[in-house]
């Protein structure tokens, strides 16, 4: 589980993020959501070490996490494909996988099957580079090299940004196997309500840096929800 707790966030003297707090159970997509500009990258940021916090508390499975490196915090179980997913475009799809061997012990550096298994299209480009793949296999790629880790958290920050229906289904299917799993906590910020709304079990809505709507799908409006994303 993911616990965060009266977070803060500063750009240099402006505020970002004021106070967020929220709670990301293993087994479950916890969906952030918010209109542009309210901090749902920056929350994404703080949480997996890209941009340190200023205050507040963040824990995994009970494990207090000082203000770390993303790369200490990808060892200690927190993945994050990032919007816009950066992969790196003149490696090629094996050797952008491989970039997730950094965080784990030499034995386990090889590529499961499973990642061929999910997103098939991979296998087929195994030696291609990344930069000469679609949008939507590059994000399918990001997502893979993210799952290599092996984390405990999986942040997810705009899946579907750019990509053509069907990856967009697909992708929500291996959002859905990885969460029936039940051994990672998912946290998805996603502006395709629809998406989001099939996908979540919990919902965390951010307005100007601040947790508006928090609670779970079967306690949560669908109309009031849609209205407060959409302002």
């Amino acid at each position: 589980m993911l616990s965060v707790n009266n977070l803060t966030l500063h750009y240099g003297h402006s505020q970002i993020l004021n106070g967020v707090s929220l709670e990301a159970e293993t087994g479950k997509v916890t969906c952030v959501m918010g209109t542009n500009g309210v901090g749902k990258t920056s929350l994404m940021r703080a949480i997996s070490g890209a941009h340190p916090r200023s205050g507040g508390e963040v824990t995994l499975d009970g494990e207090p996490l000082e203000v770390l490196s993303a790369h200490a915090l990808a060892q200690k179980g927190i993945a994050v494909v990032p919007q816009g997913r950066e992969i790196f475009p003149l490696l090629t799809v094996r050797e952008n996988l491989e970039t997730g061997f950094s965080c784990l012990p030499k034995s386990e550096h090889f590529i499961p099957n499973e990642m061929f298994e999910l997103f098939p299209i991979l296998r087929k480009f195994i030696n291609r580079r990344g930069g000469d793949l679609s949008g939507g296999q590059q994000q399918q790629l990001a997502i893979a090299r993210a799952l290599i880790t092996k984390p405990k958290l999986l942040l997810l920050d705009e899946p579907t940004e750019g990509i053509q229906p069907n990856i967009i289904q697909q992708i929500g299917e291996v959002i859905k196997l990885l969460r029936d799993r039940g051994d990672m906590a998912i946290v998805l910020v996603e502006q395709y309500f629809d998406f989001a709304y099939d996908l979540a079990d919990d919902f965390v809505v951010l307005r100007r840096g601040e947790v508006t709507i928090s609670g779970s799908k079967r306690d949560t409006d669908r109309s009031l929800l849609l209205s407060a994303v959409s302002v």
